[in-house]
């Protein structure tokens, strides 16, 4: 007899899937791994990679705290460090490509789902407002090269050399042997991932970068591409990377965290899994960072990362921290 009770089994089984075994949370790592969790959902709160997250969260904020749009606080809380010449590694001053040209990537999305990205694109210092004109002026999602400048300039901006002296004489350098051979936390963190969530309880994501130093001209990484870099559900909640991109593009390291949330994993524990994937897949991983941030609906939040040396920034009404990212080495 198919009673009441074999059907919410049944169904729920069959929603689980072949999944149900990766959803339990009763192991000490799991519980070490939790967030911190409330009855009642933690927001506005905006979360960034790295050290400058915490300059971009102040920026942020301003936004959040005045009841602003999520969408605004990612947009302008990353415009800052793009601005930032000394910063090598984001907007104007990033390590240029071999050829000498500084190309960067970036992409947006919104508590909706729509999403905007340029990469390889050259001589505009704000790529992630560029991204966002993509997202709300074009029947597109990605621009690239050329065509994302020419794009830009007919919005109003305006081409600059985004090459610094500083930047200049670090490629100057590098071409004396030309070799290359990208460091664990200097030249793969060359990435700003931000994520929020607003008064309204909505979420909204960034990432913007100049891309791996002395990278192969044309080299997109994760950071513009959408479930690699950067994903946003705003039922479930969030994820973004930074990192080596190649690596973090094959795993699809954002949409699959977000999807783990869905299922019931903290953020940590999903940014774990996300890095735990990447280092089954390449034996080598010793030789490069991958890491993660993630926040789920309720404001809980978290990031992980394959090697020490990843810290993100977390800014709630009380604190702005800086904290160091569990790591699996």
């Amino acid at each position: 007899m198919f009673t009441r009770r074999k059907f919410l089994t049944n169904s729920l089984l069959g929603a689980l899937g072949l999944s149900i075994g990766s959803c339990k949370n009763d192991s000490k790592d799991s519980q070490n791994l939790s967030s911190t969790s409330s009855s009642t959902p933690t927001y506005p709160i905006a979360i960034a990679t790295w050290d400058h997250g915490m300059t971009a969260n102040e920026t942020a904020w301003e936004i959040l705290n005045n009841g602003g749009r999520a969408l605004d606080a990612v947009e302008q809380g990353v415009r800052i460090i793009e601005a930032d010449e000394k910063g090598a590694t984001v907007g104007i001053g990033g390590r240029p490509d071999r050829e000498g040209k500084v190309t960067l990537d970036a992409c947006i999305m919104d508590e909706k789902g729509n999403y905007g990205a340029v990469c390889f694109l050259e001589n505009i210092k704000h790529p992630i407002s560029v991204a966002r004109k993509v997202m709300e002026e074009t029947p597109h999602v990605i621009l690239a090269g050329e065509g994302a400048l020419q794009f830009a300039k007919s919005q109003g901006f305006e081409e600059e050399n985004l090459l610094t002296e500083t930047s200049k004489k670090a490629y100057e350098k590098w071409l004396v042997k030309a070799e290359y051979t990208p460091i664990i936390n200097i030249e793969n963190h060359d990435t700003i991932s931000m994520l929020a969530i607003d008064s309204d309880g909505n979420i909204s994501g960034s990432c913007t970068t100049s891309g791996l130093a002395f990278k192969m001209r044309g080299r997109v990484g994760d950071s513009p591409i959408i479930g690699s870099g950067l994903y946003v559900d705003n039922e479930v909640g969030a994820a973004a990377a930074t990192g080596m991109g190649e690596e973090i593009l094959k795993s699809v390291g954002s949409f699959l965290i977000v999807e783990l949330m869905r299922q019931g994993k903290s953020p940590t524990e999903a940014c774990k899994e996300a890095v735990e994937r990447i280092a089954q897949r390449n034996p080598n991983y010793e030789n490069f960072q991958a890491a993660f941030i993630a926040i789920n609906k309720n404001g809980e939040y978290g990031g992980y990362a394959l090697h020490k040396g990843f810290s993100y920034a977390v800014r709630t009404e009380n604190t702005n921290e800086l904290i160091k990212a569990e790591f699996k080495d």
